[in-house]
C-alpha cells in the first residue's frame, strides 16, 4: 500500500501524479489553502484491498498529520454502537422490535413505551432533544433524566422522522449494559475493536491511553470563524475518556475503514467474525424510506443505525451524504462537519475520511461531495 504525508503546503505536483489519489489530495490541499481544515486523512480499499492512504497538513499546531493520527469520528461512531446491539440480537439477549422499556423498565414514563430499538436505529423514536451534561455529568445521572423526557409532542413513533444526535445512543449503550452486564466502552472494545484489529480505537478510552497518546491525538479546529480555534468541547481528556455512544468514537483512519472492511466482507475480517451475513444485509439495507427527516430537512432512507446512499432525492442537496458517484447501495455514517466513512458494495469500495475542521455545515457538505467526487475518480 502506498502511504503518502504532506505538510501544510502541500504535495508537489511530481508527487501529487505518483500517489494512487492524486484528484483527492489537490481537493484537500485546496480546502487547507481556503482555511477549511488544517489536515486531513484518507482511506481507501477496494475488494479489501488498500488503495492508497493520505496523512496531509498537521493534527494540530506545530505537528504533522500522519497515519498514526487519531482523529474523533463524531457521528461517525453511531454504528459501532448499532453493531452491538446486532451482535446482542444475533446472541438472543434482545430484539430489535423489543419495546426498549423491556430492557430499560423507566423509560416508558411520558408517552415512550411504544418506542422500539428499531425505531432508535431508524431515527424515528421521537425524543431528539435533551442537554445530557456530558461529559461532566455521569452516565448514571443521564440514563435518568433521558427516561424522564417526554415523546415530542405529535410524534408517533415510526410514523415520523428525525434525526437523533445524542439521546437515544445514550439508550442504547444502557440498552448493551443491561443485556450484557458490561459498560459500552468495554463491550464494543473487547467485542467489536480488538476482533478487528482495531487497537487504536475507542468510545471513551481509559485515561492512562490518553495520556501515552501525546501528540497522536489530532485536535479538531473550529473553522468557521476567524481566527479559526479548537472545536469547543472536544479533544480534551475528559470528552474522549467520558463514554458518549453517538459521538465520541476516536481511532486512526485506516482503522475505521477497517469496520467498513469488515461489514463489506459480510461481517467477518483476518478470520474474525463480528456478525452474520444475514444480520449485515438486515443492518444496511433500507429500513427507514423516503421519509423526510425532521432535524437534516431533507428526505433521508436509512438502516439500522446506518445511513443509506440518499442521491436518489438530491444528489447536490442531499447533507451528510457519500457523493454524486456512490452506488446505490451504499451504506455509512458521517460526523459533523469532519468526517465520512461508507462502504459501496456496488463497487466494492471503503471509504473513510477525516478532515480537523469544522466550515460550517453548508461549506462542509461541498467540501465532502468533492471528495468524494474525487476519490471516485482516482479509484476509476
Amino acid at each position: 500500500m502506498m502511504m503518502m504525508m504532506m505538510s501544510s503546503s502541500g504535495l508537489s505536483s511530481d508527487a501529487a501524479m505518483d500517489h494512487p489519489l492524486p484528484r483527492t489530495a489537490a481537493v484537500l490541499r485546496e480546502g487547507m489553502e481556503r482555511g477549511l481544515h488544517i489536515g486531513a486523512l484518507v482511506y481507501v480499499s477496494r475488494c479489501g484491498q488498500p488503495v492508497g492512504e493520505l496523512a496531509l497538513g498537521e493534527s494540530r499546531a506545530g505537528i504533522a498529520m500522519s497515519p498514526e493520527t487519531l482523529m474523533f469520528w463524531l457521528s461517525a461512531s453511531k454504528p459501532v454502537t448499532a453493531v452491538a446491539i446486532a451482535q446482542l440480537a444475533e446472541r438472543g439477549r434482545l430484539s430489535l422490535d423489543d419495546p426498549v422499556a423491556k430492557h430499560i423498565p423507566e423509560f416508558s414514563a411520558k408517552g415512550k413505551e411504544v418506542v422500539t430499538i428499531r425505531h432508535i436505529l431508524t431515527h424515528t423514536g421521537g425524543f431528539r432533544l435533551l442537554e445530557t451534561g456530558w461529559p461532566q455529568t455521569p452516565w448514571d445521572q443521564i440514563i435518568p433524566k433521558l427516561c424522564e423526557m417526554p415523546l415530542e409532542r405529535g410524534w408517533v413513533p415510526g410514523q415520523k422522522a428525525g434525526y437523533h444526535p445524542m439521546t437515544s445512543w445514550f439508550v442504547l449503550g444502557e440498552i448493551v449494559r443491561r443485556a450484557d452486564g458490561r459498560l459500552l466502552e468495554h463491550y464494543v472494545r473487547e467485542e467489536i475493536f480488538e476482533p478487528l484489529g482495531m487497537v487504536d480505537s475507542w468510545i471513551g478510552m481509559p485515561s492512562e491511553h490518553w495520556e501515552a497518546y501525546g501528540d497522536r491525538l489530532g485536535i479538531l479546529q473550529q473553522t468557521d470563524v476567524r481566527p479559526m480555534r479548537p472545536f469547543s468541547g472536544f479533544d480534551t481528556r475528559e470528552s474522549a475518556t467520558h463514554c458518549r455512544p453517538g459521538a465520541n468514537g476516536i481511532g486512526t483512519v485506516r482503522e475505521l475503514g477497517r469496520f467498513y472492511e469488515a461489514l463489506l466482507a459480510g461481517g467477518a475480517l483476518g478470520g474474525r467474525r463480528i456478525l452474520r451475513p444475514a444480520t449485515v444485509h438486515e443492518m444496511t439495507m433500507r429500513q427507514r424510506i423516503g421519509m423526510f427527516d425532521e432535524t437534516f430537512k431533507h428526505v433521508i432512507d436509512w438502516g439500522l443505525g446506518f445511513i443509506i446512499n440518499s442521491n436518489r432525492y438530491g444528489a447536490e442537496t442531499v447533507p451528510y451524504g457519500f457523493g454524486v458517484d456512490a452506488g446505490e447501495n451504499t451504506f455509512g455514517h458521517n460526523g459533523k462537519q469532519c468526517s465520512s466513512a461508507f462502504a459501496d458494495p456496488d463497487n466494492g469500495l471503503v471509504v473513510a475520511v477525516i478532515c480537523n475542521g469544522t466550515p460550517g455545515e453548508a461549506e462542509h457538505d461541498r467540501r465532502m461531495r468533492a471528495i468524494q467526487q474525487a476519490i471516485y475518480q482516482d479509484v476509476g
